[in-house]
């Protein structure tokens, strides 16, 4: 079944000069064993594919649940610089968090059941 990615993951995100980077964040292991398989760079350049002409570098970082994305050349020259209007990392992020994902119905299960951890109690 297809899936947002916001259904499993929240995402925080950030721009400097021509790049954007993305920590992508799943809720809980369940929710990083999805991320690991759907969430590579290959699929990233696709779905940011109109706008982003550059390369995307991708790192898991399991000790936290999260995969640290950066995407080159992502703000045509850097935010002051291009005509795009919500060009900055925080709007792309919620682009990213709106990319389908496939999981089975056992996954989803998973990644709902399981406990969500955070900072919060």
């Amino acid at each position: 079944m297809k899936i947002r990615l916001a259904d499993i993951a929240h995402a925080r995100s950030g721009d400097k000069a021509d790049w954007v980077d993305f920590g992508v964040f799943a809720w809980n292991a369940a929710g990083y064993a999805v991320l690991v398989r759907e969430l590579s760079a290959e699929r990233v350049q696709a779905h940011f594919a109109p706008w982003l002409p550059g390369e995307v570098d991708c790192w898991p970082l399991p000790n936290i649940l999260a995969i640290k994305l950066v995407l080159h050349n992502a703000l045509q020259g850097g935010g002051a610089r291009n005509l795009r209007m919500d060009n900055l990392g925080k709007s792309m992020a919620a682009a990213l968090l709106r990319m389908s994902i496939d999981v089975s119905e056992a996954e989803l299960a998973q990644c709902n059941d399981q406990p969500r951890i955070g900072w919060w109690p």
